[in-house]
This record gives C-alpha cells, sequence and structure tokens, in this order.
C-alpha cells in the first residue's frame, strides 16, 4: 500500500473541497448583494403571493397574506348555499355551516379584544358578549338559535369583523405580534401564535363544512 499517495490524495480533496466551499459562500454572498441591490421587496396584492401588503409590517404581512388565502378558501367553500343547507345538522348534535361561520366571526372578534385590547379572555363588552358568546360556544344554544338567515348575514358579519382586524393590524408593527401574553389560558403565548390559531381554526372549520356540503341531500 502506497500511504504517502494516498495521504497526499486526501490533502488533495480536502483543499478542493474547501476552495469549493469558499467558492460557493462567495456566490451566496453575491447573490445577497444582488438582491439588496435590486432593492426592496415589492408590496403584493396577489392572494398566493405571500409576502408585503401595503400599509403593514413585514411580519404582520405574512400573517394578513395567511388570514387572506383562509378566507378565501372558507368563502369558496359556502358560496352559493342556500339558508336550508346552512341550517342543514348533519345530526342531533352536529353544528350547521350557519353557526359555524357566525363562530369564526366570534373567535377573530374575541381575539381583537383580547390581543389589541387587553382584554382578559372572557371578559367582554356586554354587546359582543350578546352578539357573540352563542356564536363562539356552538352546541345546542347555537342550534336553536342560530338559523333561518340568509348567506349574506354570515358574509356581512365575517366582513365585519375582518375589516376591523386589518384595519387595527396597520396601527401595529412586529414587536407587537411578538410580545407574549404570560396569562394566556395556553400558558405564555404571544400574539402571532393567538393569530395562527384564528387561520388554522378556520381552517379545521372549513374540513367540517366541506364535510357538512357532502353530506346535504
Amino acid at each position: 500500500m502506497n500511504t504517502k499517495s494516498n495521504s497526499s490524495n486526501r490533502r488533495d480533496f480536502l483543499q478542493t473541497t474547501s476552495r469549493m466551499a469558499l467558492g460557493a459562500t462567495g456566490l451566496i454572498a453575491l447573490a445577497g448583494l444582488d438582491t439588496a441591490a435590486a432593492g426592496p421587496v415589492p408590496v403584493q396584492d396577489n392572494p398566493n403571493v405571500f409576502g408585503l401588503r401595503e400599509g403593514y409590517t413585514p411580519m404582520v404581512s405574512n400573517l394578513v397574506s395567511m388570514m387572506d388565502w383562509m378566507r378565501g378558501v372558507v368563502l369558496g367553500s359556502v358560496r352559493g348555499l342556500s339558508t336550508s343547507e346552512l341550517d342543514f345538522l348533519l345530526d342531533k348534535e352536529a353544528n350547521s355551516i350557519g353557526a359555524m361561520l357566525m363562530h369564526l366571526a366570534a373567535t377573530e372578534r374575541f381575539y381583537q379584544l383580547n390581543s389589541m385590547d387587553g382584554r382578559r379572555w372572557g371578559n367582554w363588552p356586554s354587546e359582543d358578549r350578546r352578539r357573540f358568546s352563542v356564536a363562539s360556544g356552538l352546541g345546542d344554544n347555537a342550534r336553536a338559535k342560530i338559523k333561518g338567515n340568509p348567506l349574506s348575514y354570515y358574509m356581512d358579519t365575517l366582513k365585519e369583523v375582518r375589516e376591523e382586524t386589518l384595519v387595527r393590524l396597520k396601527n401595529l408593527d412586529d414587536d407587537w405580534l411578538l410580545r407574549t401574553d404570560p396569562n394566556f389560558a395556553w400558558g405564555p403565548t404571544n400574539n402571532y401564535c393567538k393569530w395562527f390559531h384564528v387561520v388554522e381554526h378556520e381552517s379545521n372549520h372549513n374540513g367540517q363544512i366541506k364535510l357538512i356540503k357532502s353530506r346535504i341531500s
């Protein structure tokens, strides 16, 4: 065995790979410089392109992107539904599509009050309690009271609450988004996590809405 030759080959290999790594690092650095030279990331208005939104800070823009995209999916799922379809109950313990739409609006409103106004969860103004508590709780009370409404009723409520959210988010920044509430029910939770929950909550109920639609005869 030629030990000297093998040692030389290993040394050459290490030198070559080191040069390649340095070269790759240089290319990455140059790419970063090129990106910086190209100027700021453009503001997007395409819901399928997440990123900066006019009037919002960068991280809040990403949140708004997710919220807008998920809301579009939910609205697409309920488009054209009649009042009877919105009131349809899969079984005696199921929630109707109409009740779930109000539930989404209620959830968003309560997260506004909690994360933006600093209210303790459940300590809602009387008007909000009157308007949204039934929808928030779902169950028997919602089955008895949330029915007989056209789709426009739910769409208008969702739009009203969302517009309030979007207006208020323009006055909040990334520091607020990352601010942690040490006393939240789940334990220490920042506003980003709270509002991500608003998004994934809509995704969960969208799955239920699609299931109910598939069972309406």
